[in-house]
């Protein structure tokens, strides 16, 4: 039981809580790419981001794992992320540290999706059985390639007004 949840239960909020921050970060992303600040779906991704790393540090721990250190990573970017927009309102080098740890936190949660489809999905896991063959790395080195042109691009192109420092 993890907060009176069952394992299989709570597996499932946890994997709902992640899509829906999944979801809401590429609308994020695709409102970066065009220069838009979208602050409720912004709001709804960090939050659902956040929130999947750390419902993950519920369940049983019997060692550090990757899955772990992916965790700790992903909360530490996202705590910048939160403190760039909320906290110092994407004034000066907040601007670019926000889409960087933005993007970041985006791509580590996908990441994490594209590991779990090769584990549960069987058409995935026969071409991959042990995530170190071809299929599972172009797939992963396609996804980071992704991910870093999108991010030097909404580096170039987010730049919303910062006189107002409302939080969304």
């Amino acid at each position: 039981m993890i907060l009176g949840l069952s394992i299989a239960t709570f597996t499932q909020v946890h994997v709902i809580i992640s899509l829906i921050g999944i979801a809401t970060g590429l609308i994020v992303l695709i409102g970066m790419l065009r220069g838009h600040k979208l602050e409720g779906w912004t709001a709804v991704f960090l939050a659902t981001t956040l929130l999947t790393s750390l419902t993950g540090f519920l369940f049983p721990i019997t060692a550090f794992t990757p899955a772990l250190a992916v965790g700790v990573l992903s909360t530490v970017i996202l705590t910048i992320a939160i403190l760039a927009l909320y906290v110092f309102h994407l004034a000066g080098t907040w601007r670019p540290v926000y889409v960087a740890t933005a993007v970041a936190a985006l791509y580590l949660n996908a990441f994490v999706a594209v590991v779990q489809a090769f584990q549960k999905l069987e058409p995935l896991q026969s071409l991959a059985p042990t995530q170190s063959e071809p299929p599972f790395l172009a797939a992963q080195a396609a996804l980071l390639a992704l991910f870093v042109a999108a991010g030097i691009v909404a580096l170039m192109r987010f730049r919303p007004a910062t006189a107002s420092p409302a939080l969304a």
